[in-house]
């Protein structure tokens, strides 16, 4: 996504959410008699993905699964310079919007045919999203390559490697990045049987009722006798054959052979931090990063 060395003064997030039958979710707000897609600041605290995902569901009533990133909209507005990031999406169950109750914020809610949304768009800057988002509108599942949180030095670790646990910033990595993986419809973990992978996707599993699939060949012991690439290759066509987004936790050093089975470079994600390869016909259409804090 696209950045700026200055932090602007409102940071926002949003979702230019599709629906089969080439219809695009449009939102009309009243305070500005203006019709554009669901967004709204982040909150303190809170990951930009995360923001996405609750202001379409406050805006709209539906929930959404993020695909890939959007252009990141950077703007001034009121005397005071906005960013605006952004993703495509799809609703996840019903996406039926008849039963909107208006209020002060958003008045209407309403599905637009994809060709005829650009005439109803008020600003410029939203038609021309809109013409981004066509380009990768077509339905992607995620694959999370996630690095373990925060760790116990080794040179401090006095047991076998395996055992050494996060640190208490590696558990609060671990929980932050509850909501992000959500925001992916991430319904499946494998995982390193290392204490510190597992403790970093366990918040996760136990929030949405998931179960561990430790992989040995993800552990950095038992990397040297598996095939990670090999491994990641196989998942890479799970989801596609299930159609659900899957979340993949191991160390830096086995990061090479995962990213290999992606045909990836490897980018060198820090602790804590994912890459979020969309997957299309079992081929990686768009990736983005995340490090949760």
């Amino acid at each position: 996504m696209a950045s700026t060395s200055s932090r602007p003064d409102v940071v926002a997030a949003g979702v230019v959410v599709f629906r089969p039958g080439r219809e695009v979710l449009l939102v009309h707000r009243p305070r500005y008699d203006d019709w554009s897609f669901p967004k709204g600041k982040v909150d303190p605290g809170e990951h930009v993905t995360t923001t996405a995902v609750r202001e379409v569901a406050e805006e709209t009533g539906l929930h959404v699964r993020l695909g890939p990133a959007l252009p990141t909209m950077t703007y001034r507005t009121g005397g005071r310079d906005k960013r605006v990031h952004y993703w495509v999406g799809r609703a996840v169950g019903d996406d039926d919007v008849s039963t909107y109750e208006p209020n002060e914020e958003i008045d209407q809610v309403a599905w637009v045919d994809r060709d005829e949304a650009a005439e109803v768009l008020t600003y410029e800057r939203d038609r021309a999203l809109l013409a981004d988002a066509l380009k990768v509108r077509k339905r992607s599942h995620a694959l999370v390559v996630l690095r373990h949180g925060k760790a116990r030095s080794r040179k401090t670790w006095r047991r076998p490697d395996p055992e050494r646990p996060l640190l208490a910033a590696g558990h609060e990595q671990a929980f932050r990045l509850v909501p992000t993986l959500a925001a992916y419809d991430v319904s499946r973990i494998v995982t390193s049987p290392s204490l510190r992978c597992s403790q970093t996707v366990a918040p996760f599993a136990e929030t949405v009722g998931l179960a561990l699939e430790a992989e040995p060949v993800l552990s950095e012991e038992g990397a040297a006798e598996g095939d990670a690439a090999a491994l990641v290759t196989d998942l890479v066509a799970a989801v596609e054959q299930q159609r659900r987004g899957l979340v993949v936790c191991t160390h830096r050093p086995v990061l090479p052979a995962c990213f290999e089975g992606l045909g990836l470079e490897d980018p060198g994600l820090d602790p804590g931090e994912m890459l979020v390869a969309h997957l299309r016909k079992g081929r990686v259409v768009a990736t983005e990063r995340h490090l949760v804090f």
